[in-house]
């Protein structure tokens, strides 16, 4: 599988060191990635991360944007600006910085969430938290795309 699912729960040890779950390194493997590419999510109290897959999406945006334009530069800086490259250890662990753990707010857990071409990483109970909350939008974004005379996502009627 070329993709990250599921989601694991890892413990930092004493060091601060976290342990990125088995699938996922396997997946970064076949990626060619050399090490892991984090930064702090847009619109989420989490983490994404990944290897080329990721830098990929990102490359692909930018390119939408017009060169030195505000938005162009705005995404660069929330995207590339902001962002590291993790050494990965012979374990498979990662040491997360300050300013990653305080944006997603991790202590001592962290989970890995699987979003197919990148990861998140979250503090546990605000994923617990963004998980409930996107059941529900998921649940009523389906009873609307299912109400005739609705427009579906790609604008067509349902």
């Amino acid at each position: 599988m070329d993709r990250f699912v599921s989601n694991f729960t890892n413990r930092l040890d004493a060091k601060g060191r976290v342990s990125i779950p088995a699938p996922y390194r396997a997946v970064l493997a076949r990626d060619g990635f050399e090490g892991l590419y984090v930064h702090p999510a847009l619109d989420a109290p989490a983490l994404d991360a990944g290897g080329n897959a990721l830098l990929g999406e990102i490359d692909r945006l930018l390119a939408r944007l017009s060169p030195y334009s505000d938005e162009r530069d705005l995404f660069s800086t929330a995207l590339l600006g902001t962002s590291d490259v993790l050494k990965v250890d012979g374990e498979g662990r990662v040491v997360l910085n300050e300013a990653f753990k305080a944006h997603a707010g991790i202590g001592d857990s962290v989970v890995f969430v699987g979003l197919g071409p990148k990861f998140q990483l979250w503090e546990p109970e605000r994923f617990k938290a963004h998980l409930s909350d996107a059941r529900a939008r998921v649940g009523e974004l389906k009873r609307r795309l299912h109400t005739p005379g609705v427009a579906a996502a790609d604008g067509s009627a349902a």
